[in-house]
């Protein structure tokens, strides 16, 4: 999976060292005393199991290196599917297939300094409306994570609750991470970033000599039932924090080029597990049912054509149409794109974890290769070749093993949890009997923006609304139409009036031009696309079709 777009972050790090606490924040309610409710484990253990046995790791996809003159973004096609079987509570965390894109320099990266876009399918600690099917996150990382941006209205708190502009108005983007279509399994979504040339450089930034760059790094999707830009990060999200620190100017992605060699993986942070010795004092183990899709005949596609891209790509294109020259369609130019090869086996570093408090004491890798190998199923798609004799299949998914017996476990460098048969696990650890139900959680508070009646969001104001969508998650959206240049984003981009104005003619050339399903990545060569949920996707009010867009202010769970 992609990493986790929080890995690294203190945010994450506080989240994995008190998951209670997290927890707790999360849910905008005090955490539940008993664990076997966060958990999702009913059974046996003590109340800290949850807390200290489990399941983590990488998938690592190794990618060929490529020109870095491919510099103006990325896409890639990867697969939407419940990694568990039952959803196991708030402390499981974990992505799927994705990546992390970094600036590029001319020489060396600034010191003290983490800045990129993360982000894509997965399941976060702080999802306020979880289900076995992932949502998908833009996750951008303000400098050292001083903003976390997740989409239009929707940040890490109040950091990052502008950093994301709408511009489709034709689809959703609920507060709580964009939703797939329930019961995904395996289909393919291509998502990717290409920076659009929406304004101009400023000279200054926040009325100080710092410059701010022109780059309005753009989410573009491409599933089944809609494809096109959806919305972009703010220059002024990556700039606002050099005011503080003079030294980053110039350096994040509001002005740098991509850095197209980026890592391809899968981070998962917390898969339930536990742990249980018998009476001769061996070890066993026992994970919550894990699944892969079986979306390639008998192989599992993880990722697919990972392309890069320089300027002649779209930029070049658009800005001559901005610039009084031919329109353009939104459809990348084959000739600025670069798919990258994959040419090797890749590794897994799944290993199931022990702590104790906030320090873990044990980390020991599962035998992943005795069930699985990371390969390339072609030069332009990368999966997983399984070991039938040792995993098992349930219609389209692949289900690992669960049960894992500790071996040479006297031997820090040899000791591994090797695959083993349910009826091998002796009946006196009482594994077998374990039940991997969806817990008891605090009722989760609604998601909210501001609605203070001076707020930004409601001066200027919406033009029309409040409508209503209700999701397969469980949840209704609340939502208005905004002219584009007044959404609260803009309102907070460090923008005059006269250049929201100009940005407005630009949006409204593109929604007059651009639709939901024109050509704009290119397709796969390979699988099915995915559905995005299809309450997502709206038709704008009659007269409202260029130059407004729906902006989502609320989301909460249907009442029963």
């Amino acid at each position: 999976m992609k990493k986790i777009w929080v890995s690294g972050c203190v945010i994450l790090l506080f989240s994995f060292l008190f998951p209670w606490a997290f927890s707790a924040l999360v849910l905008n309610n005090p955490a539940s005393s008993d664990s076997s409710k966060v958990s999702g484990i009913n059974l046996i253990f003590g109340k800290s199991k949850a807390e200290t046995e489990y399941l983590a790791g990488y998938l690592i996809i190794p990618v060929e290196k490529v020109d870095k003159s491919y510099n103006a973004g990325f896409s890639m096609y990867v697969p939407a599917w419940p990694l568990l079987t039952t959803y196991p509570g708030h402390l499981f965390q974990s992505g799927l297939p994705s990546t992390w894109m970094f600036a590029q320099y001319d020489g060396p990266a600034p010191k003290k300094m983490y800045s990129d876009i993360e982000g894509g399918l997965g399941w976060w600690r702080e999802t306020r409306f979880p289900t076995e099917t992932p949502k998908f996150i833009m996750g951008g990382v303000g400098p050292n994570f001083s903003e976390i941006a997740n989409g239009p209205g929707n940040g890490w708190g109040a950091w990052g609750l502008y950093g994301v502009a709408q511009l489709s108005p034709y689809l959703l983007f609920p507060l709580d991470g964009l939703n797939i279509k329930q019961g995904a399994s395996g289909e393919l979504l291509g998502y990717g970033y290409l920076p659009l040339p929406l304004g101009e450089s400023k000279k200054q930034t926040d009325g100080r000599d710092i410059p701010t760059g022109n780059q309005f790094w753009t989410l573009f999707l491409n599933a089944n039932n809609f494809k096109g830009p959806v919305a972009f990060f703010t220059p002024y999200f990556w700039s606002k924090a050099t005011v503080k620190e003079p030294r980053l100017a110039g350096q994040l992605l509001d002005s740098r080029p991509s850095d197209p060699n980026r890592a391809v993986e899968m981070e998962t942070q917390y898969i339930p597990c536990r742990i249980a010795v018998d009476s001769k004092g061996e070890s066993y183990a026992r994970i919550a049912p894990v699944l892969f899709p079986r979306n390639a005949g008998e192989e599992s596609i993880l990722v697919h054509k990972d392309t890069v891209y320089n300027r002649k790509a779209l930029w070049d294109s658009v800005a001559a149409w901005f610039s009084g020259g031919p329109p353009c369609d939104g459809a990348i130019n084959p000739e600025g794109a670069l798919i990258r090869n994959f040419v090797r086996t890749g590794r897994a570093t799944w290993e199931i974890r022990i702590s104790e408090g906030e320090k873990e004491v044990k980390k020991i890798p599962i035998d992943w290769n005795d069930f699985a190998q990371l390969v390339p199923i072609d030069s332009e798609t990368y999966g997983l070749r399984w070991n039938y004799e040792k995993v098992k299949v349930n219609g389209p998914f692949v289900i690992l093993p669960e049960y894992y017996h500790l071996e040479n476990a006297a031997d820090p460098k040899k000791a591994r949890w090797v695959p083993i048969a349910p009826d091998k696990v002796p009946a006196e650890t009482g594994l077998q009997k374990l039940k991997w139900d969806r817990p008891a959680e605090p009722e989760p508070k609604p998601c909210t923006t501001p609605d203070s009646p001076k707020s930004c969001w409601k001066k200027p104001g919406p033009v029309a609304g409040p409508f209503q969508a209700y999701l397969g998650d469980g949840t209704v959206l609340t939502y208005y139409w905004y002219r584009f240049a007044d959404q609260p984003a803009l309102l907070n981009a460090g923008l005059t009036d006269i250049e929201r104005e100009q940005m407005q003619a630009k949006i409204e050339k593109i929604h007059r031009s651009w639709s939901k399903d024109g050509s704009y990545l290119q397709p796969p060569s390979r699988g099915k696309l995915v559905d995005l949920d299809p309450a997502l996707i709206v038709t704008p009010p009659k007269g409202l079709e260029v130059g407004y867009v729906p902006i989502v202010t609320r989301q909460e769970l249907r009442k029963k």
